[in-house]
């Protein structure tokens, strides 16, 4: 007989075709009422149950494998930040060594996650969710042998009510039934078997899933933790160091301010004291008038000979009587508006330099 295919002759198609037809005539017959159908509430009820857990594990798959690619995209935008930041970071800031080797143990740390989700966590559910294709298939199998068993069945039956009974017809009929029935309640025990097995192992697939990816969370954010907790400190130490560099720049800028101002206080204390010097508007200021100052705190006066200060307050500084009283540090003078209402010198007192500055 010649070959249609590689494995499959005339014969086998011809075969196959007809008991496609058949299970149709079959199938329509039990749809009509006029052939009754084997049916099998708990076997339904496992499909039902198989049928969730495919759909529930193929979705697992799906967002598991997303996050695995989540942390890929993450651990790529990490690089790139430590890169960029190795790049920006100068020699001789704090910590340089230090910076280097923490984007190689941060890299490693990404690196490994990702390597171990994908081992464990993923491979587990790929490994899991290889199981249902075959047992799928082999559902759809008993389906049709079922719908073969049914058509046996009623065919040797029709036969036996039959008015005019051939024997031969008969026995061929109850042969091909029980060879059908075999068929079936093989295939109908294995599944019935593990349909229940299968549903039972999704907790314990799912329990190995979740502890294998929290335990692999857990240590890369700890190991994360502790390198994030040293850059926190090498970041803290060069804002120490630019401080210190900021404030040493500072301290020389002020001790050439300080000498240059204690040049002219010096000079200006040696002046001899003008008895009627005037402002540049012509009013008349204090005997011995040096300079206006202005408050910049308060100061509350602790003895007689003291002057009371308050932010604000302006300050004419006139010379010491006697230079040898003047303490380093302290000035002598009238408050502005005293000595603009009532002309009396005699209101003046000390108070410390440091706390106004000159107008």
């Amino acid at each position: 007989m010649a070959e249609i295919g590689k494995g499959v002759t005339a014969g086998k198609l011809a075969s196959n075709m007809q008991k496609r037809l058949t299970r149709a005539q079959e199938k329509v017959l039990q749809k009509l009422g006029k052939a009754d159908e084997t049916r099998d509430v708990v076997f339904e009820e496992m499909v039902a149950n198989f049928n969730k857990q495919m759909l529930e594990g193929s979705k697992l798959q799906k967002d598991m494998k997303a996050y695995v690619a989540a942390v890929k995209t993450m651990h790529d935008a990490s690089r790139r930040l430590q890169d960029c930041l190795a790049d920006m970071y100068e020699p001789e800031w704090f910590g340089k060594e230090e910076m280097d080797a923490m984007a190689e143990d941060t890299d490693t740390q990404w690196l490994d996650y990702h390597q171990n989700i994908s081992d464990t966590s993923v491979a587990s559910i790929d490994t899991y969710l290889a199981h249902f294709p075959d047992i799928k298939a082999r559902i759809a199998k008993r389906e049709r042998k079922m719908v073969d068993f049914d058509s046996a069945r009623h065919h040797f039956a029709s036969l036996q009510k039959g008015k005019k009974k051939d024997e031969a017809k008969i026995a061929k009929a109850e042969e091909e039934l029980g060879r059908a029935q075999k068929i079936f309640e093989e295939l109908n025990v294995e599944l019935q078997d593990e349909l229940p097995a299968l549903w039972d192992s999704r907790v314990g697939v799912y329990v190995n899933t979740f502890q294998s990816l929290a335990g692999h969370q857990e240590k890369f954010h700890r190991e994360m933790g502790k390198l994030s907790q040293n850059l926190n400190d090498i970041m803290t130490k060069l804002e120490e160091q630019r401080q210190l560099k900021k404030d040493g720049a500072a301290a020389g800028k002020t001790g050439d301010t300080a000498k240059s101002e204690e040049a002219n206080h010096s000079e200006s204390a040696s002046s001899p004291p003008k008895s009627e010097a005037t402002n540049g508007s012509g009013a008349e200021l204090p005997p011995g008038f040096l300079y206006k100052v202005k408050a910049i705190h308060e100061y509350a006066a602790t003895d007689g000979d003291e002057l009371e200060l308050k932010i604000g307050d302006v300050v004419l500084v006139v010379a010491f009587d006697n230079p040898d009283e003047q303490d380093d540090g302290w000035l002598m003078g009238v408050q502005e508006s005293v000595w603009m209402q009532n002309k009396e010198i005699s209101a003046k007192g000390v108070f410390p330099e440091n706390f106004t500055q000159r107008v």
